[in-house]
């Protein structure tokens, strides 16, 4: 089974507006709102892969209770815990005119380590060997820094493999504990090294690296429209963007996560991760807000990759 954790997730209210300018009065001519958060978007996608997914994490209020029944409505099972407190909404505005997409978070919930701790817990309780649990996206206010440095090594002790995708102090921690696999960008993985890293030959060696340094099974680096790069310790393949009409960017790397950890569930050969990854972010990028593709536009999408092996 595959486990998404979500521990500060949002309602995304996504807006379009023509010709979006700051300091002045903007008309929305299109608006959807879908249940959000990295962990969520990446159950919504794997659901569309054929594949199941539980969702958990942490709501409030009564954003915490719309997100709930949207879930609840796409059919996907979920095991949330809500606390006091009301669950963020987070804006998306994207302008088709300038081809700008811009984000407006709002901070979300509080919480405190015995709140985490007992949904840690209830997580643990369900596990069995060879489970794959999703961590990925920010931690809520009250979370100490080190929270995915314990969550994965809590659910890599209880036999799951752990995808991290996170940023920052998270990664960094995170990294400590050794998760099977990372999905950083380009550029998060050059801040995590302090550095700047702009080829696939550059940033192999530093996913070589990391590799070695914390023991992580698999790193695949997004390069936005430029692709991706694929690192196992056997093969490295360097997938190239594919051109599409862009609907909205939002959500794009979780798209990317569901379809690596739906290849990890059933094994699938790299090569055919990365066109399943590949196709799965592109046929994600050409739908507005976080809703997610159909497969059938992922389908059309597979022979049309390019890739390279390295």
């Amino acid at each position: 089974m595959i486990y998404t954790v979500t521990l500060n997730p949002a309602l995304d209210k996504t807006v379009e507006i023509l010709d979006f300018t700051v300091d002045s009065v903007n008309r929305i001519t299109a608006m959807r709102t879908d249940p959000g958060g990295k962990g969520i978007n990446v159950s919504k996608v794997i659901d569309k892969l054929g594949s199941k997914s539980i969702a958990t994490g942490i709501l409030g209020g009564g954003t915490g209770r719309a997100i709930l029944s949207a879930l609840d409505g796409m059919g996907l099972t979920s095991c949330f815990h809500f606390i006091t407190g009301e669950t963020r909404t987070n804006l998306k505005v994207v302008d088709p005119k300038r081809h700008t997409n811009t984000d407006i978070n709002e901070p979300g919930l509080v919480v405190t380590e015995e709140i985490l701790a007992k949904l840690l817990e209830d997580l643990l309780a369900r596990l069995k060997e060879g489970d794959i649990v999703v961590l990925s996206g920010s931690i809520p206010k009250g979370a100490p820094k080190d929270t995915y440095y314990t969550w994965v090594k809590a659910c890599r002790e209880g036999g799951a493999k752990v995808i991290l995708d996170a940023d920052g102090d998270l990664l960094e921690e995170g990294l400590k504990a050794s998760p099977y696999l990372i999905k950083p960008n380009n550029h998060e993985i050059s801040r995590l090294l302090n550095q700047t890293l702009r080829t696939p030959k550059e940033l192999k060696e530093a996913a070589k690296g990391l590799m070695k340094k914390y023991g992580i099974a698999e790193i695949v680096v997004s390069m936005g429209a430029e692709g991706a790069l694929y690192v196992t310790g056997d093969e490295t393949i360097y997938a190239e963007g594919l051109k599409v009409t862009v609907g909205s960017t939002v959500g794009a790397g979780d798209s990317v996560v569901a379809a690596l950890a739906v290849a990890q569930e059933v094994q699938m050969p790299l090569a055919e991760t990365v066109r399943l990854s590949t196709a799965t972010g592109a046929a994600n990028v050409m739908c507005s807000g976080t809703q997610a593709a159909e497969y059938a536009v992922i389908q059309e999408l597979m022979p049309k990759v390019v890739y390279h092996t390295m």
